[in-house]
């Protein structure tokens, strides 16, 4: 339920991630800036506005990108669509580079927090609120934007990042199978507040999200469960996984393929 590269246009390469812009980002993009029509004088500042929100959004992807290859991973594509982007990462099968390839992104939007108030605070001071009313107004909506997209994704809900974050901090507990389980569990219980959210506001933006967290979040459900019967299954002591010494199940081995152990990584 996450956007590929089907129907998606290559933007560039940068630092070997490539960028895709995703078509349907064109059909939002107009309806979400004639609903801010209004809001600024010229309808150029709501045509900015929206670019800089997707501006924050690649800022917050590469950070999850750029940690994952820190520590050994492989990420190499995002795909910026209508509901936010995708980072395309495979970290280590370890709690943490997992951790630190997850909290990466909403450090981003951390940083870029007082990085805004500053810029706002010297808008002000040197008098752009009257000479560049439009510019100072921008700067302070794209705080709040930043603000808002930290909030967001910081709540416990699979597969946001606070649910990742929740999941790779219960992995170094309970290990990685129970760890998803509890995180996605969680996730459903915080998706239902979403959809409640949803239709008390009105908000069928608010409401397509929650679909769409809820749809990934039962996938994270299923696969969770499908690693509970693999823990449970006898262990091969003569097979174990190359980066750990967890003896590889007889479910995890093929004839054509190398074992992989608990850590889930192949020979």
């Amino acid at each position: 339920m996450t956007p590929t590269n089907q129907g998606s246009i290559r933007l560039f390469r940068l630092a070997g991630i490539a960028l895709y812009l995703h078509w349907s980002w064109f059909l939002v993009a107009y309806y979400m800036i004639s609903m801010r029509a209004g809001h600024y004088p010229s309808m150029t500042w709501n045509v900015l506005e929206y670019l800089a929100l997707f501006g924050l959004v690649l800022l917050h992807e590469f950070g999850h990108s750029l940690a994952c290859r820190q520590v050994g991973g492989r990420a190499d594509r995002i795909v910026l669509w209508p509901l936010g982007g995708v980072a395309y990462v495979a970290p280590p099968q370890r709690p943490g580079p997992t951790l630190w390839s997850i909290a990466a992104g909403p450090l981003v939007n951390v940083v870029l927090v007082p990085v805004f108030y500053l810029l706002v605070k010297l808008m002000g001071a040197g008098g752009l609120a009257e000479g560049a009313p439009n510019a100072v107004r921008l700067a302070q909506t794209l705080w709040v934007i930043n603000i808002a997209l930290l909030a967001f994704n910081l709540l416990p809900i699979y597969p946001l990042d606070g649910g990742q974050i929740l999941r790779s901090l219960l992995w170094f507990v309970i290990g990685r199978a129970w760890s998803l389980v509890v995180a996605t569990v969680i996730g459903l219980i915080g998706v239902a507040g979403l959809l409640v959210l949803a239709l008390w506001a009105r908000s069928i933006w608010l409401g397509i999200l929650a679909v769409f967290v809820l749809l990934n979040c039962w996938n994270g459900l299923r696969h969770a469960l499908q690693l509970v019967r693999v823990t449970r299954m006898a262990r091969r002591p003569d097979r174990s996984c190359p980066t750990c010494p967890v003896a590889a199940s007889g479910a995890e081995m093929n004839e054509t393929s190398a074992p992989r152990g608990h850590c889930g990584i192949r020979s």
